[in-house]
């Protein structure tokens, strides 16, 4: 028989996020191809503890009356010891016991805590393989302000925009609120290191902007504050290839809003109504290649490897990037898998491709 990987499906989280990386699970695990890998599910409580989970997509659907959580159940994983070992170990009611050797761990943690490089940095610091970027692209994608920055020293258009930290907020508000003066109206006030439109306003009149920040320090102490641009919202999807191989880019995906101010956590999660998701884009031929080689020049720039959701806006003057997610929503129906399905290739082969990479990239030196 061939070997099966083993691969651990890592989940949850400390972050705002934990209920979305624990749908992403449910769609991996009712999916991935069980007679090529043995799945062990690992979820990391909003405490940060990691447990032994269900292997049960169904406990994980998401219902917006009752979102999934990881919850303490008493055992606790113990992650090899070394770089020498690729044992996996848990505790629980009966004693210690080894899950076996590591081949890979693919993280579907989204935002602080498992998309910011923290978890990339401990995975590799005992040497075990995984699926997506490496800690400074992944904190780079996390971090706005950052992303923006490189981005526009690669030469690549992002929205105008200015940084505030809880710190310049507190010493003087009438100073930062003649500094982002400049921006006009309305702006979007958004959280420097959070994702799914978590703690994001847009402030269409003055006497909103106070109570829009105090919504973003809600979740980080660095908020970005963003001229509102006029455009369609267009995503695509990246995949990165195995050393040699060139990544390459989806169909694009378009974010239409009916009836909402932007595209909130409700309407990307919860079916609130207001925005229809539509894939492919109606984008002439030269429009897709265009946005499909800016995606890539982006990816590339922050170094992600894996896959990464770059999301734009199209202006009446060209393409401008609103921001890169190293681990994008991965749920079935979530743009990511979308694009991929549109392009070709399907939910199961999307995890495959995603699980060859990581291999074949193997473990990181220096």
């Amino acid at each position: 028989m061939t070997h099966k990987l083993r691969v651990v499906l890592l989940f949850g989280g400390r972050s705002s996020e934990h209920s979305i990386s624990c749908a992403t699970a449910g769609g991996v695990l009712s999916a991935i191809d069980r007679e090529k890998y043995d799945v062990i599910p690992v979820g990391i409580t909003r405490d940060g503890a990691f447990v032994l989970e269900s292997d049960d997509a169904h406990r994980f659907a998401l219902d917006p009356q009752a979102l999934p959580e990881v919850i303490d159940n008493g055992t606790r994983i113990t992650w090899p010891e070394s770089a020498a070992t690729r044992e996996l170990r848990v505790t629980d009611a009966a004693g210690e016991r080894s899950l076996g050797d590591v081949d890979l761990v693919f993280p579907i943690l989204h935002g602080p805590f498992g998309e910011d490089g923290t978890l990339q940095g401990m995975l590799e610091l005992v040497g075990l393989p995984y699926v997506g970027s490496g800690v400074l692209a992944s904190a780079l994608g996390m971090d706005k302000h950052f992303t923006k920055l490189v981005l526009q020293h690669a030469g690549i258009e992002v929205a105008p925009w200015r940084t505030i930290t809880a710190q310049e907020w507190d010493r003087d508000p009438a100073a930062v609120r003649s500094s982002v003066a400049g921006l006009g109206l309305p702006v979007f006030v958004k959280p420097a290191r959070a994702g799914s439109s978590v703690g994001v306003s847009k402030v269409s009149e003055p006497d909103e902007f106070d109570a829009a920040l105090a919504t973003a320090f809600a979740e980080d102490d660095k908020v970005l504050v963003e001229t509102g641009v006029v455009g369609r919202e267009l995503e695509i999807a990246i995949l990165g290839g195995a050393h040699g191989e060139s990544p390459r880019s989806s169909v694009a995906g378009e974010v239409i809003m009916s009836g909402r101010e932007f595209y909130d956590f409700e309407a990307k999660y919860l079916d609130a109504p207001g925005v229809q998701l539509t894939c492919p884009a109606d984008l002439r031929e030269e429009q897709l290649a265009e946005m499909s080689e800016i995606a890539i020049a982006a990816f590339e720039a922050i170094g992600a490897e894996g896959l990464s959701r770059v999301d734009f806006f199209l202006t009446d003057a060209g393409f401008v990037i609103n921001e890169i997610n190293t681990m994008p929503g991965f749920t079935p129906i979530s743009m990511f898998p979308t694009c991929w399905l549109n392009s070709g290739l399907s939910y199961p082969e999307l995890i495959d491709e995603l699980i060859r990479v990581a291999v074949a990239r193997g473990v990181r030196v220096g």
